[in-house]
């Protein structure tokens, strides 16, 4: 690949996703796996916050 040329690893599917998962969350991460310039797996750790 040369430097002028650029690497498109999200997809419309994967920005589907991503917002659906942003979306339905409040407290929490996600992470990208990328394996050769692709998207291969999705995380999402949620946290539940818990008042006194």
């Amino acid at each position: 690949m040369k430097e002028t040329e650029s690497k498109q690893i999200l997809g419309s599917s994967h920005l589907d996703t991503l917002r659906k998962l942003l979306n339905d969350m409040k407290y929490g991460s996600i992470t990208l796996v990328v394996q050769d310039g692709k998207i291969v797996q999705i995380d999402k750790t949620e946290k539940h916050r818990i008042k006194n």
